[in-house]
């Protein structure tokens, strides 16, 4: 099974993306940083005439990368309680993916992955990070993909999420369940 984690933060070694490391310390994956490409906008082309028109940016790159995996994990920081815009920017394309002729399968094939959720805040995310999940849930019931689990954590400030316990358990926990996914494949 190979597995792409997909970060969806701005910040280059942050908290989100320390808590993940926690996870998939060990696992063979594939980084992709959502911030090393150019996403633009979603153009809502649906109801035209011609339907959606090609972007000229990277995201069929992205997204041709991204489907070649069975794992997928979402790695985004807390944004005011949503994914960060990177990140949003990025699924909201799959709207235009879904009638693009270059990939007639993608939500069939995207159905048959498996996804994860880490996701870092400052605001009380336990609870206020709940509706994010909830909005990533919605998400992969949509094209029938399996939600395997979550972690969240609290940091607000650079290197604070050393300090969440509760966290790095929780990212120690899901990096066993993944060691025995990769082990068994």
């Amino acid at each position: 099974m190979s597995i792409a984690v997909i970060f969806g933060s701005t910040r280059e070694n942050g908290n989100t993306e320390m808590l993940t490391e926690q996870v998939i310390k060990g696992i063979p994956v594939e980084k992709i940083y959502l911030r090393e490409y150019n996403i633009l906008p979603i153009k809502d082309e649906r109801h035209s005439e011609h339907g959606f028109q090609d972007v000229d940016d990277d995201y069929n790159k992205l997204i041709a990368q991204v489907m070649k995996h069975d794992i997928l994990i979402f790695s985004t920081p807390i944004y005011w309680y949503s994914m960060s815009g990177t990140m949003k920017l990025f699924i909201d394309r799959w709207s235009q993916t879904l009638r693009d002729q270059n990939f007639p399968n993608f939500r069939t094939e995207l159905g048959q992955k498996k996804a994860y959720v880490i996701a870092v805040g400052g605001d009380k995310p336990y609870i206020k990070g709940l509706p994010l999940i909830q909005q990533f849930q919605y998400i992969f019931d949509f094209f029938g993909m399996t939600f395997e689990g979550y972690v969240i954590g609290r940091a607000s400030k650079p290197g604070e999420m050393i300090h969440d316990k509760r966290a790095l358990s929780s990212a120690q926990q899901l990096q066993q369940h993944l060691k025995n996914i990769v082990e068994k494949n």
